[in-house]
């Protein structure tokens, strides 16, 4: 192993006879990947984090409930004690109309064995379509910071990547000129002077 001296900090950007020309490019190389990487990693997740929180902030303003009833009787049979669970909840066809007039059918979770006819609370679109109950404030904020992470670690990815790549370049580079020159000034040295 190696002996590695103390660790000298923008040792590639001081005054050095050994420094090569293709260090001070390396060095270049990796200050523009990580300030690429920190600068789109940050910016992609806060953009996609805003976006997020916006479209949940107008589903919740949006999105209304709505009154159903069950067109049919529900699978399964009453039990003593309902339960409100989606665990203990079936599959059940309601039927209610929109704000326009229009009558929408559809399927929600319902408590077995409910009646035909009984009333049903869903969530609806501007149109009157069926949707999900839309998100709290609390899990806005958190499925947007999550989703705001997720895209911001990809977006960091591309550039970190690419000069990790691109170093890798280098040093194949490098490591070629050292052998070219290795073979021209190795064989001098074997010679011995009298």
């Amino acid at each position: 192993m190696a002996f590695r001296g103390p660790k000298v900090w923008l040792w590639r950007w001081r005054r050095n006879p050994l420094r090569r020309r293709a260090d001070a490019v390396e060095a270049w190389v990796v200050l523009g990947a990580w300030l690429v990487t920190v600068l789109a990693g940050v910016l992609a997740g806060l953009t996609a984090t805003r976006s997020v929180e916006d479209g949940l902030a107008r589903e919740r303003v949006e999105w209304r409930q709505a009154a159903a009833r069950l067109t049919e009787k529900a699978p399964g049979t009453a039990s003593d004690h309902p339960s409100t669970s989606s665990g203990e909840q079936v599959w059940g066809n309601v039927r209610w109309t929109a704000p326009d007039g229009s009558t929408h059918t559809g399927q929600v979770r319902v408590a077995p064995g409910s009646g035909a006819g009984t009333a049903v609370t869903i969530w609806t679109d501007p149109q009157g379509h069926l949707v999900s109950r839309p998100a709290t404030a609390a899990q806005a904020q958190l499925r947007s910071s999550l989703i705001g992470v997720l895209v911001g670690l990809s977006a960091a990815a591309v550039p970190f990547i690419g000069g990790r790549v691109l170093c890798g370049r280098l040093e194949r580079r490098r490591l070629s000129r050292w052998d070219t020159e290795w073979a021209r000034f190795g064989p001098l040295w074997g010679r011995k002077t009298s």
